[in-house]
């Protein structure tokens, strides 16, 4: 479907002047945890440290601000960028998508750019079909663009093997996650989520979840630590979302959790915390170089 307003031309204009950014890493040394890894292609792009990654989200509706933004978070040199397609007003024109991602691309310069089209039923900005859903993600991963890409434990069988068969082909490490916004589930629960990720293809595992108190933290913590040390084979991301959960991002990594998420100039799940904010708050407990 074309959509009357389009960014193509903005992208074009943008690109002309921007600077290729490359940003700079705070991984360090590689995770003794992470060698032993399952996961068939975790990212060369992606430096995995002595600290959990931080990503920024980018999250906006028209092209230029799009493009904007992304060099303003590359700026703040992240160590991953996460594209949230699903914000982006132009989602139904898969060539505009497209055009964006390599501007967005040429903004960022050298930084992993993790591309996520969320699903509406588990926090997506927009209601997007399967079929297109699926139609994004294959030509994001075949683009050349992008070093991760995100997708949802609740799709079909179909619809995930198809995505990790394009993955594979292209060497794209594959997330597969899973979203609660309303509650964090029975530790036993969240532990066979993420084996059902890993036993379905994903090359990194994330679960996403509500706590309604400070017992459903301990929950995800034990969780983490459980999996991490029946070496579940892969990175791991664990969050607790909101105020209570806060914690989380901030102490996740040393329960095994691999990436934590923050906020640049927009958030994409609450309880993210400014990342000037969350680097202070992590320093004291991981190396940063």
């Amino acid at each position: 479907m074309e959509i009357a307003y389009s960014g193509d031309q903005a992208v074009a204009e943008m690109d002309t002047t921007s600077e290729n950014n490359q940003g700079t890493f705070g991984g360090g040394e590689a995770l003794t945890r992470l060698p032993q890894s399952g996961g068939e292609m975790i990212s060369e792009a992606v430096r995995w440290g002595a600290r959990p990654l931080i990503c920024l989200p980018l999250v906006a509706a028209l092209p230029e601000t799009i493009l904007d933004h992304a060099g303003r978070l590359a700026a703040m040199q992240p160590d991953i960028l996460e594209w949230r397609i699903d914000g982006y007003a132009e989602i139904d024109n898969i060539v505009s998508s497209m055009r964006l991602l390599d501007g967005i691309r040429r903004r960022i310069g050298a930084i992993p750019l993790l591309f996520t089209c969320r699903m509406s039923e588990e926090g997506g900005g927009a209601v997007v079909s399967a079929e297109h859903r699926l139609e994004l993600l294959t030509a994001a991963i075949g683009s050349g663009n992008i070093d991760i890409v995100d997708t949802e434990l609740a799709n079909s069988v179909g619809f995930l093997a198809t995505v990790r068969q394009v993955a594979r082909v292209q060497n794209i490490p594959l997330l597969l996650s899973y979203h609660n916004f309303r509650q964090t589930p029975d530790e036993e629960v969240l532990l066979d989520i993420l084996h059902r990720a890993v036993s379905t293809g994903a090359d990194i595992a994330k679960v996403a979840v509500m706590p309604n108190n400070a017992a459903d933290v301990l929950t995800l913590f034990r969780v983490t630590n459980r999996a991490r040390q029946a070496g579940i084979g892969v990175p791991l991301v664990t969050v607790a979302m909101g105020q209570i959960g806060m914690i989380s991002r901030i102490a996740g990594g040393i329960f095994g959790s691999e990436i934590t998420f923050a906020a640049g100039l927009e958030s994409s799940a609450p309880g993210q915390i400014p990342i000037a904010e969350l680097r202070q708050a992590m320093a004291p407990l991981y190396t940063f170089s």
